[in-house]
């Protein structure tokens, strides 16, 4: 992105002095296509568009991923499952080809949504009126 004042002087050159796009760049030490688009551009304004992807490798091992976050919540934090030995045995077992850091966003996620499900441990306290 370039500065608003070196924005504010391609527009002024291109579209009030006329001056071609090639010109303009040499001046400025700018790529030509540089200088287009800044004078062309009529929304200054930044685009937020994010980019979604569908997880076509991690499709078919997101049952096995719930399955074993399910049995590791029944389990002692000592004895569960880390969510990079999920992906050693992915890969070694299963022939996963996927990365280690799509294994590890997909089970923090599964698990917060666990965790939200689940219903409150703690019990109401009721005491009696003596």
């Amino acid at each position: 992105m370039l500065a608003v004042a070196e924005i504010h002087y391609i527009r002024y050159e291109a579209n009030q002095k006329g001056c071609s796009y090639s010109d303009i760049a040499k001046r400025m030490n700018r790529d030509p296509r540089t200088v287009k688009k800044y004078a062309e551009m009529e929304d200054f304004n930044p685009s937020k568009v994010k980019q979604t992807r569908k997880a076509k490798v991690m499709d078919p091992v997101k049952p096995i991923l719930d399955q074993w976050i399910k049995e590791d919540l029944t389990k002692k934090k000592k004895y569960r499952r880390t969510a990079k030995r999920m992906y050693e045995i992915l890969k070694e077992e299963y022939g996963f080809t996927g990365s280690d850091r799509s294994v590890r966003l997909y089970v923090s996620k599964r698990k917060q949504e666990l965790l939200e499900q689940s219903e409150p441990a703690a019990l109401p306290l009721e005491s009696k009126p003596a």
